[in-house]
């Protein structure tokens, strides 16, 4: 693998585990919900602190952290529904669509209550856009293939909610899932051999349906944005 050929040859960069610390309790403790600014500066903020081999660490790890708690959330949420009805349901992390299909009205969107306190508007969408701004470089630094396996995670987890978890598409959420699409793209380019495409993400691809972006402070909308398009548009390019 291109990535560990690196680490252990002469593509090997300096890492500091220390570093590394700070500028995630950084991160984590001085944005997100509870921040006085709007999550776009957060975005521009954070960018800009994670802007570094060590910040790019720190951004692969926002971005795996969110996934893994997010899981954990829906599993817990699926084993206390069997537990109060009886009922069965099956979270698969490489397709979180039939689980949403199934019982959309009775699962809480996790993104928004992580136990990081990670915000997808502020912290994970800067994540995603360093990610991707640092998409050629990711390999010195880290595996990017269980990576952009998280990424494509967090896409699902974003576009379900839509769909099926009433999450209100506003521009901060539509930033999000653009960075999404478009950094996993980038990081898909610059892999040797990048891997298929997730069956959600696949799904999503066959449509065309064209959704209205909302201002964040009120119900106007002020754009629109269609998966399907920009998915085809970026993913297979």
């Amino acid at each position: 693998m291109r990535w560990l050929r690196r680490l252990l040859g002469g593509g090997r960069v300096q890492l500091d585990a220390g570093r590394q610390q700070v500028l995630l309790q950084d991160v984590q403790y001085r944005y997100g919900a509870r921040a006085q600014i709007r999550f776009s500066e957060q975005v521009e903020a954070v960018s800009g602190l994670l802007n570094s081999d060590d910040g790019l660490v720190v951004a692969a790890r926002i971005v795996s952290q969110v996934a893994d708690e997010a899981h954990a959330d829906l599993q817990a949420q699926a084993q206390e529904i069997h537990r109060r009805t009886g009922r069965r349901l099956l979270v698969h992390r490489r397709n979180y669509r039939p689980l949403w299909k199934e019982a959309g009205p009775a699962l809480r969107w996790p993104l928004f209550a992580l136990p990081s306190g990670f915000h997808p508007y502020a912290q994970v969408s800067a994540a995603v856009a360093v990610i991707g701004s640092q998409a050629s470089r990711l390999d010195r630094v880290t595996d990017p293939n269980p990576l952009v396996t998280r990424m494509f995670e967090v896409l699902d987890l974003t576009t379900a909610g839509w769909e099926y978890g009433r999450v209100r598409i506003d521009t901060d959420a539509a930033g999000l899932a653009d960075r999404l699409i478009s950094s996993t793209a980038q990081v898909l380019a610059a892999m040797d051999d990048p891997p298929r495409l997730p069956p959600a993400v696949r799904e999503l691809m066959r449509r065309n349906n064209t959704l209205h972006v909302h201002d964040p402070a009120g119900p106007r909308a002020v754009g629109a944005i269609n998966l399907g398009a920009t998915m085809r548009e970026r993913l297979l390019a």
